[in-house]
């Protein structure tokens, strides 16, 4: 049997049943396509996908062929559309059978949609995104929990997480005429980026990449018994995982990290922070999940709760927030460090999101939408599922805020974090650096911040907001 195997999100060769599979049985053709659908300007006028995620996909694309290059084979790599590319290639190779890992959302379900019209080939979807597969669940799919406490809990009692396929032993593959170019970035309509020196990690594609940052991060600084505890940090390349860009372009499977979660629990060590990896893997998960269960309601303003909402849509107000010039420095830093890197801490994604949707009463999916567009590790499911839970239109219908000062004091305290991204308030106090306007202007002169000149002006009265998000309960 002949098998073409469509990469998508899933860039591997480890722990990829569709590869695994279509070695057993015969001779393989792996592809990837460069859909122009996701390079294209958004109605908000920015990239669908931006060039940090670009940059990581290429490279991701790059270490795959290697490794199926030293199996003895190639990646094809071609630009256009799936159901356009995928029946050529049926018929210049004479395929038997379609293999890919299925995706849940609806821009991705209709590309498989309308392949399956446009083939007349065996065509089997697998499940390798997810770390507890659909017929390892304790309940049917489309009927999960509403409530996140109780599908982990069913599905640490009852479900399975299965071991990670290894890579095929011996691949056949069916000889390319011409497997084609890998684009640059200009190639997709896209400008490159200069890395950022004050960015937390040097993030590179590829699973070679992932495996390294796994091993480094469990094995070698043996810093995986402290996740629990230091996940929430700002600055610094071991504070958390990291892994979430790797994950989200598939270089590394859930499943793959669940297993060697167990193994360092077996070798190393096993702690709250151990459980607390598996427990963040359930999120993910359970955002799937979701996203299968409730589909286009995940993308819609009233969300899952399908609220009758009005929200503010002013240009003005959302680009102070998209280029972090609120005035507010907590949100200022994160949104910098994202337009620079294409990353963002757990935390601040939390916060930004909270006082765009909250504090700003603005419509959540703009901010959605920006994330798309500029992060490293954007993953529908997690993206908007995350977007909408912060908005109170998720699996969390309730008034919930985050009170951004607070945050700010809490985990960076002496303003370590905010000073790294924000310059202009590197003379500023502790005591005033996340609250600049509570500065006298002899004290702004002192301190060489002058707001509205060094430094925008608070565009809101965040006190004045909070009553205001009260109110709305």
């Amino acid at each position: 049997m002949n098998t073409l195997i469509w990469y998508r999100n899933d860039i591997r060769i480890k722990d990829h049943e569709p590869l695994f599979r279509g070695a057993e049985e015969g001779k393989i053709v792996a592809l990837y396509c460069f859909d122009p659908r996701h390079y294209v300007k958004t109605e908000h006028g920015w990239p669908k996908t931006g060039s940090f995620r670009s940059q990581f996909l290429i490279e991701s694309l790059i270490s795959l062929r290697e490794s199926l290059k030293k199996a003895g084979g190639n990646l094809v790599v071609q630009m256009g559309k799936p159901e356009d590319v995928i029946p050529r290639l049926i018929e210049t190779y004479h395929i038997d059978q379609l293999y890919y890992h299925a995706e849940v959302t609806s821009e991705e379900k209709q590309v498989e949609k309308r392949i399956e019209n446009y083939v007349d080939i065996r065509i089997r979807k697998f499940w390798g995104h997810e770390m507890y597969q659909p017929d390892d669940l304790p309940f049917a799919p489309v009927k999960i929990p509403d409530v996140f406490t109780q599908f982990r809990k069913k599905v640490e009692k009852k479900g399975e997480v299965r071991k990670p396929l290894p890579v095929p032993e011996n691949i056949e593959f069916i000889e390319i005429d011409d497997p084609g170019e890998l684009p640059a970035l200009d190639d997709l309509g896209l400008q490159s980026v200069e890395p950022d020196g004050r960015a937390v990690l040097k993030f590179k594609g590829g699973e070679d990449e992932a495996w390294e940052r796994l091993n480094h991060y469990f094995f070698k600084s043996d810093e995986l018994r402290n996740y629990k505890f230091k996940r929430n940090g700002l600055l610094g390349a071991d504070f958390s995982s990291k892994f979430s860009p790797w994950l989200a372009h598939g270089c590394i499977s859930a499943r793959s990290i669940h297993n060697q979660i167990e193994k360092y629990e077996n070798e190393v060590h096993k702690n709250v922070s151990t459980y607390w990896m598996k427990f963040e893997l359930i999120w993910r998960d359970y955002f799937r999940y979701s996203a299968r269960k409730h589909g286009d309601k995940i993308f819609k303003l009233g969300g899952i709760q399908e609220k009758n909402l009005e929200k503010r849509t002013d240009q003005t107000r959302f680009e102070k927030w998209k280029e972090g010039e609120t005035g507010i420095p907590f949100i200022d830093a994160n949104m910098r460090e994202l337009k620079r890197t294409g990353y963002m801490s757990n935390r601040g994604r939390q916060n930004v999101a909270s006082f765009l949707a909250q504090n700003l009463n603005f419509d959540w999916r703009w901010g959605a939408a920006w994330f798309e567009s500029l992060l490293l590790d954007y993953d529908v499911c997690s993206n908007w599922g995350n977007w909408a839970y912060n908005s109170t239109v998720g699996h969390d219908p309730r008034n919930r805020y985050f009170n951004i000062v607070g945050q700010a004091q809490k985990y960076d305290s002496d303003g370590e974090y905010v000073r790294h991204w924000l310059p202009e308030l590197k003379y500023v106090p502790d005591e005033f650096v996340h609250e600049p306007w509570k500065m006298s202007e002899d004290q702004q002169k002192l301190n060489e911040c002058i707001l509205g000149k060094d430094s925008p002006k608070p565009m809101i009265d965040l006190e004045k907001s909070y009553e205001e998000v009260k109110k709305r309960d």
